[in-house]
């Protein structure tokens, strides 16, 4: 079990990384409303279980990929509970070979360590290099739940604001698959 703070609607006081900062401060310019949590380190979708209960939502699973050669990535969004398999996606995307980009790769694009992959990392994207990619369930929710960019802070948002203030602000585009 994970320790979660109560749901709150304020910016936390201590950042887990430059990221979740950023993530902050840029949710305020953008007068984003959102509900966060503090939590225990929360690394594996398991550990997201009181999260979600806390949020009373659930956070969504986010892998970050690349292709054989690392020049191509792909932040893929799906429902926590969905079984991933590379070939799937690969073939989906019409991509030949799509895999789990390294641990030094998700800190290098998105600033972040395993376990904390979070849309708010293609704030860092500012070359564009990073293909968004959402199951399409996700993406008719109403409600939006991630990490903030840390593996001791998650939050909500509404998902409309994520698509309508978030991504045209950061200027990517998402992709949907089924």
């Amino acid at each position: 079990m994970v320790y979660v703070s109560e749901m709150r609607t304020i910016v936390p006081e201590e950042f887990g990384s430059e990221l979740e900062a950023k993530t902050y401060e840029t949710l305020q310019k953008l007068e984003i409303p959102f509900f966060q949590v503090a939590t225990g380190e929360a690394i594996t979708m398991e550990d997201c279980q009181d999260i979600d209960d806390r949020l009373g939502i659930e956070v969504v699973k986010t892998i970050f990929l690349c292709n054989q050669k690392k020049t191509k990535f792909y932040l893929y969004i799906t429902p926590a509970d969905f079984k991933f398999v590379t070939k799937e996606l690969g073939r989906k995307l019409e991509i030949p070979r799509v895999s789990f980009a390294s641990a030094d790769l998700l800190k290098d694009r998105l600033g972040v360590i395993p376990g904390a992959a979070t849309i708010f990392g293609l704030l860092l994207d500012t070359d564009h290099e990073i293909q968004l990619v959402f199951d399409q369930s996700v993406a008719q929710r109403e409600w939006y739940g991630c990490s903030s960019g840390s593996v001791t802070n998650y939050m909500k948002l509404k998902t409309t604001d994520l698509f309508e203030k978030f991504l045209p602000y950061t200027g990517h585009e998402a992709l949907f698959i089924d």
